[in-house]
């Protein structure tokens, strides 16, 4: 452990004060739920939520985006989230002139990705709801994005992600943990993820792991791998396989790189690193920097590599960026265990039973 993380380790566990008072009051919020003191709406239509107990990157958004791969040829999907760090308040309906700034860089994502898909944002999921199913009525499928500690609304299904490196029940209450909610919220999950598992893990390692999580007879647990596609330019789109030879620089902006990094060690001969904060809004002087580093590579094969949640805050600058290697590379998750297609046809089954018994 070098210096610094060690004296953040340290700093946090000081603050186990204030842990506990969160803890608290996380505690006290479930129990008025659990008991119906206060009440959780439902809606007339499947709404599956994707979300975790603790902070930092989980893999939600390949998730979401796995989901709307599965379901879109099939259902009219749409997908809501809060919109972290953009600039408008309430609910905000994607349309053709939406940027990041205006609905966050996931939602954007996905509006760029999927652009037949109904993708909305709104801090309070009970209220966006029904506006979102006032501008789009054809909806049948509602993804909620980030959203499992958002009690007031309950859905049918509850996909909870945890790191297999941060795993939730080795985590405590922010600010000394992670956590955001207690760890017995797992039971609220009819599914639980693993997620960012080696690409390897053995049989042994599955079940000790399933032990520690000990999921309830209703739960499923499923173990995915981070895999990355190819690079595409982040204007044009043209493809660009990676290459031992290459030099690359990662503009990187997210919450945990440590996956990524660990990736191109095994790709490519060398790489620098530009690292911004989580959801960094990009400026002009950032574009001048990247520009800068990249001239300061010497290699033959050089390129600029970014995330597809950083590309989005980075299209801004298309016209500077269209002469510019600047390539995009995407990730899904890989199910291990052949559990893809259990889980597709568990979340085909959860949408056909739900339309059956309300039909």
């Amino acid at each position: 452990m070098n210096f610094n993380a060690f004296f953040l380790k340290s700093f946090r566990v000081l603050l186990l004060p204030f842990a506990l008072l969160y803890g608290l009051a996380v505690t006290i919020r479930n129990f008025l739920y659990n008991k119906k003191y206060l009440r959780s709406a439902e809606f007339g239509l499947p709404l599956i939520c994707i979300g975790n107990v603790a902070v930092g990157g989980t893999g939600k958004s390949p998730m979401v985006e796995y989901l709307v791969h599965l379901l879109r040829n099939k259902y009219k999907v749409a997908t809501l989230s809060r919109g972290y760090k953009r600039k408008t308040k309430g609910y905000a309906l994607a349309g053709d002139q939406t940027t990041a700034l205006d609905i966050g860089d996931e939602p954007m994502q996905f509006h760029l990705k999927f652009p037949d898909i109904t993708v909305a944002v709104g801090e309070e999921r009970i209220v966006a709801i029904p506006q979102l199913l006032h501008d789009r009525p054809e909806t049948q499928v509602i993804l909620l994005d980030d959203a499992f500690q958002h009690r007031p609304v309950n859905a049918g299904m509850n996909i909870m992600l945890t790191d297999y490196n941060n795993l939730f029940t080795r985590d405590y209450f922010l600010p000394t943990g992670d956590l955001r909610d207690q760890r017995s919220s797992y039971k609220r999950a009819q599914i639980i993820v693993v997620t960012k598992c080696p690409a390897n893990l053995s049989e042994l390692e599955r079940d000790r792991l399933l032990l520690e999580i000990a999921p309830l007879p209703h739960q499923q647990v499923y173990f995915t791998t981070i895999e990355y596609g190819t690079p595409y330019h982040i204007i044009n789109r043209n493809a660009h396989n990676l290459a031992a030879e290459d030099e690359v620089l990662l503009v990187c902006g997210i919450a945990n790189p440590k996956p990524l990094k660990q990736y191109l060690n095994e790709q490519v001969a060398t790489y620098d690193l530009l690292d911004y904060n989580d959801h960094h809004i990009f400026r002009i002087d950032d574009l001048k920097d990247i520009r800068k580093k990249y001239e300061q590579l010497t290699g033959n094969r050089k390129i600029i590599l970014t995330t597809e949640k950083d590309a989005v805050r980075l299209l801004k600058f298309k016209n500077e960026l269209d002469r510019l290697p600047l390539y995009v590379l995407p990730v899904r998750h890989g199910f291990l265990f052949n559990g893809t297609d259990q889980f597709n046809s568990q979340m085909i089954h959860f949408i056909e039973n739900y339309q059956l018994h309300t039909a």
